[in-house]
Formats: structure tokens, sequence, C-alpha cells
């Protein structure tokens, strides 16, 4: 199959907002494929490298010999080359892998050549993601959706599991099961915008402390230990102290999921951005450990030697884990006996620094890769006024409209704005086009991807918090920011200070 093939269902994916259509492009073209291409196309269409990652940053990229005005490169082709260029090691490793690009890019027309660096790179966005994907493999194999839903979990990736369904079948995607070693999917945790939201007094909850650390998936069989992050990447040797811990413990096999965090000195949680560096840097993992030690704090678990718990009510899998790991490596948790209660936990908890609180039914079951009633997260919201500075145009189903908006705080010293980040989130429909409308009368130029505006709109945002920031002048961006409302009550005058953010930030 021609990469051109994929890559046409990719953009009439993208091109449409019907889920229908999306679905049956994406199923027509896995029947399409040879039993070797399915897994394949599976990945690509999910904007997922096979190989994860082939040692090439942006900068490998940039030089792009000019693209060929025909399609000649099939899937299988482009696979082999990327597992070339991932398997290149040792001295001349940056030359030989750019002679392997080039010779590759120069194969692949535009199209292709932006399509291969959205994967290179991991930001290939498409609408392809696991909604569809996975009622496309169902609708191509005939295998049940829930079936491939739970095979997708156990198996952490798309790829297999599309190509056990398409090749052999229901029974080979039963088959499919939790793997000690082998990463899956972690459970999600819905939203709650206060303790009263997530609780429900028709069931059995517990409340849990909340951490802003790493997601760590820790696999263990005998003296052998493997890390994993939520998005299943192996960390396994930046987390000496972790792997330590989880030797200790009396099992020969075992799944355990958690979170690793640095502390402060006196048990504080340090920012995420100290505890990310743990996974983020190339350095030593010996000296960082010693810089920035992290402690693992454990909140379920998911095999214990031979006994698959995943299935089993959320009260007996964290009876086996008190059980068995020490109460210093578990996150600290009560029992919500009714609103009050949980809430007086949750001011413990923030007010100790922690990010919040995760409210548990007892009787869920581990849903992996899903966020659902079973776990529900609070965090304490904060807001700002913030003004616009721009906007980008918008792509797949927002195509045509304003969408992603740039983001400042008033800076009284200069007059001017400094800015903290980007958003897309919280935007309905309505506020698109409102948006769209109110951005092209503000518009100073008209730029194909980004807008630049007069800076006199003013919008309520809501984050999670604040983090430092070399790419933005201020040093300091947005966590996970959100758009509440249009303020056109306030002034841009009326908008937060850069002094009142850094305030937020503390010292």
């Amino acid at each position: 199959m021609l990469l051109d093939q994929v890559i046409s269902v990719s953009q009439a994916v993208r091109g449409t907002r019907s889920r229908l259509a999306k679905r049956d492009a994406v199923a027509q073209v896995l029947r399409d494929a040879t039993p070797e291409e399915v897994p394949l196309v599976a990945s690509y269409l999910a904007g997922v490298l096979p190989q994860r990652r082939i040692g090439v940053g942006w900068r490998g990229l940039r030089d792009a010999p000019e693209p060929s005005d025909d399609a000649s490169v099939t899937v299988r082709e482009l696979d082999e080359t990327l597992s070339a260029v991932a398997a290149v090691r040792g001295a001349g490793s940056v030359g030989q892998r750019k002679e392997l690009l080039a010779t590759l890019f120069g194969r692949l027309t535009a199209a292709e050549q932006r399509f291969v660096t959205g994967l290179i790179q991991g930001e290939l966005r498409q609408g392809a993601g696991d909604g569809v994907m996975l009622a496309a493999i169902a609708e191509a194999s005939g295998v049940p959706e829930k079936a491939v839903r739970r095979a997708v979990m156990l198996a952490g990736f798309t790829a297999p599991v599309a190509a056990a369904a398409m090749n052999d079948g229901a029974d080979a995607v039963a088959a499919i099961g939790l793997v000690v070693g082998r990463p899956m999917r972690p459970m999600l945790a819905g939203s709650a915008t206060d303790i009263g939201g997530a609780i429900d007094e028709k069931l059995d909850q517990q409340v849990e402390t909340k951490l802003d650390g790493i997601r760590v998936q820790a696999h263990k069989i005998e003296d052998e230990v493997r890390l994993f992050t939520r998005s299943l990447e192996e960390i396994t040797d930046r987390l000496p102290e972790v792997v330590e811990i989880v030797q200790q413990l009396p099992a020969h096999r075992l799944v355990l999921d958690g979170e690793a965090v640095a502390l402060t000195a006196d048990g504080r949680p340090q920012p995420f951005q100290v505890t990310g560096a743990r996974t983020a840097s190339s350095a030593d993992p010996a000296r960082l450990r010693q810089e920035t030690p992290v402690t693992p704090q454990f909140f379920d678990l998911l095999h214990l030697d031979g006994d698959d718990l995943i299935d089993l009510p959320f009260r007996e899998r964290h009876r086996r884990l008190v059980d068995l790991v020490p109460a210093r490596w578990l996150v600290a948790h009560a029992a919500v006996e009714d609103v009050d209660s949980a809430r007086r936990f949750f001011d413990e908890r923030v007010g100790a620094g922690d990010e919040g609180v995760v409210v548990k039914d007892l009787d869920a079951p581990y849903a992996a890769g899903r966020r659902g009633a079973g776990w529900v997260k609070v965090k304490p919201r904060h807001t700002l006024d913030l003004v616009v500075l721009a906007v980008e145009w918008g792509s797949g189903r927002r195509k045509g409209f304003l969408s992603n908006i740039h983001l400042g705080a008033r800076d009284p010293e200069t007059g001017g704005y400094v800015m903290l980040g980007k958003t897309f989130k919280g935007m309905t429909d309505e506020i698109l086009r409102w948006q769209t409308e109110r951005f092209t009368q503000l518009a100073t130029d008209r730029g194909d991807w980004v807008v630049h505006v007069r800076p006199e709109q003013v919008v309520e945002i809501a984050f999670d918090g604040l983090q430092t920031s070399s790419r933005y002048p201020g040093g300091l961006a947005l966590r996970f920011a959100r758009v509440i409302r249009y303020r056109d009550d306030k002034r841009a005058e009326d908008a937060d200070t850069i002094d009142t953010v850094r305030a937020l930030a503390g010292p």
C-alpha cells in the first residue's frame, strides 16, 4: 500500500465532522491493507510512530530536499527506513541518519513530507483518535468494539490489536491480556469543579491525594523491575531509587500504579517541573538522584503473583495494595463519610502543597485508558482575566475558525503585555463563531496561520497552576489553561497584571 493512500484517508478524516464518516474511511483502508501492512496503517492513522523515537529532532528535519512530484513510497518502505534510522548508533550516526532521511524525503511528495515530519515529531493531529480508530477496527474486522477497546487497553497500543482483529478475528483479540513487563494504558480520572460534584452519596467512595508528579506504572518479575510513564515510555534507568523500592516488595510478579514525586526537606511536594526533570534529562541518573531524589506513591495494584486484579472492585485491589506496600510509599487516603469530611481532606491536601484529590468508587474495576465516574479528580481552580494578543486559524473540525488564542497579562511598567501561553480549550461552537468574527474585526494582520489583533479583548481563563518557562519573556506559563468566558464588561487596562501572576507563582 502506498503511503499516499493512508494520507488521503487521513485528510478525509480531518476534513469531516461526521464520526461515522471518519470510522468508515479508516475501516476501508484497514480492509485494503495486507496483513503485514495493517499494524503500520493503524499506527500512522493514529499519529503514532511504531519505532516511538528514532533519534531525530526538528533540526534533523529542517533541511529536507525538494519533494517529489510522484507518490511512490509504500508504508512498508517508510517503516523499514525509519527502523534503519532508529538502529544507527555510534560515531558518525548523525550523518548516517541525515543521509537515510534525505534519501527518503527526496522520494516523498510535499504532503507526504508534512505527514512523515508530523509522525516523527509526534505532532500529527488528524482526528483518527481512539474513538474513531477502535470503532473502525471493529467495523472492518467484525470484532465487537467492546472487545477491541479492552484489548487496546491491555496491549497499550492500537497496532497489535488491529493486526489481531483483522488477521485472526475475535479469538485473537480476546487472547490479548495483561502481560507483566509490558505497559498497559493507565486508568484516567474524570473531573469535577468541587468536592460536592465528585461525591455520590449512593456510592462507597475513598478520597486520595492527587499528586503533581510523574505517573509511574511499575512492573516486577523477580528482581527485574521496569517503569513506564503515562504515555508508556520506559524510564527505568531514570528512577533507580524507585526500582530499588519495588525490588524490596515481597512479591515475585506484580504491576503497580502510582506517581513519583520530588519532595522538599520538610516533605512538601516540589513543582512538577522539578520531578519532570528526572525523566526529561539525559544526565547521569545517579547524579540526578542525588540532586533531586523522588519518592514513589502508589495507589493501585493491577497484578500480583499470577493474579490479574483489574476486574476486581477497587476496595479489593486497595486492600491487597495496603497489605503489600509500606504506608510511606502509599498515597494518603481516607474513607468518604460525607461531603464535609471529603472537603476537609481536600483542604488539608491542598494546604500541604498537593495538587488536589481523587475521589474513587470502591466498587469500580480498573478501566484502563478511560475517563469515567470511577475516578473523579478535584483541583482548586485558579482564574485570571487576560488579554488576547493573537489567534491561530483552526484545523480539522475547527477549520475556517479562529481558534487557539495567545494570552497576555498586563505589564504596568511598560504599558504592554506579557505572553503566558495559548489555549483552545473550553471553546464551544458558539464561542468559536463569536471569536472568529470578533478577532477578524480586531486583526492588525491576516496571516495564513497566526492573526495578530489589537490587545482589547479580555478573556477569563481557568488554569491548574503556573510553571517556569524559558519560552515566554515573563518566565512563566499557564498549565492547562481553558476559556471560562469572554469579559465584555472589562477593558484591557482592567486585566490582571504580570505582578499578580508572579505573586500566584510564589517565591
